[in-house]
């Protein structure tokens, strides 16, 4: 009998603060609205799927709000880590995948969570001053040997620096990219990178 494609799931409650990891059959997912609760019992992932899209609510560990997020359904069910994050702080709060590439992801999150817990929010602009730095840094370094793209065609882009990660645009299609920019493995990625491609549209 031929194993059924499986996607895992994955948050940090922000009442317990554990992480939370579930494994769900595309079948289990697509069959009814999932409701996902942390053991303690205090919070719990959403998710229903409506057609072409599918709809996530999300407890959020940084800003302590549970946030409604949409995407594609193709997205969902066949991208290899979907990743989900608090508008107000830039952090994850909840990634869906492959399940190897969400454990990785889910430990990049837990290190990020570690260090808003140490230092507080209110001490600084980012969630760390040195790890921004460094990887605007290495970003001007890409960006000056013309190595920031659109699937688009274009090499004209636009920046937004968040509280924990840092955004690209592309100025023509508007597609966007985010690179996180919290914790010392984020710089390691951005160090083995020599180009940046934004997934925007084709080029005609």
């Amino acid at each position: 009998m031929e194993e059924q494609a499986k996607r895992t799931l994955a948050y940090l409650c922000p009442v317990c603060r554990q992480s939370v990891v579930v494994e769900r059959t595309l079948f289990q997912l697509a069959a009814s609205a999932n409701h996902l609760p942390c053991p303690c019992g205090k919070s719990a992932l959403g998710v229903e799927m409506m057609g072409d899209r599918v709809k996530l609510t999300v407890p959020c560990l940084s800003c302590g709000k549970d946030h409604t997020v949409t995407c594609s359904t193709q997205a969902f069910l066949h991208q290899k880590v979907l990743a989900f994050s608090c508008a107000q702080s830039g952090l994850d709060c909840c990634d869906v995948g492959e399940e190897d590439a969400v454990f990785a992801a889910l430990q990049r999150l837990e290190a990020a969570a570690d260090k808003l817990t140490e230092e507080g929010r209110e001490k600084g602009a980012f969630l760390d001053e040195f790890v921004m730095h460094e990887v605007l840094s290495e970003l001007k370094e890409i960006a000056r040997r013309d190595g920031i793209s659109c699937t688009c065609g274009s090499h004209r882009w636009k920046l937004q620096v968040n509280y924990s990660s840092i955004d690209l645009f592309c100025a023509d299609c508007g597609a966007a990219m985010r690179l996180p920019a919290a914790t010392a493995s984020d710089i390691d990625d951005i160090c083995c990178k020599t180009r940046l491609v934004i997934r925007g549209a084709k080029p005609v």
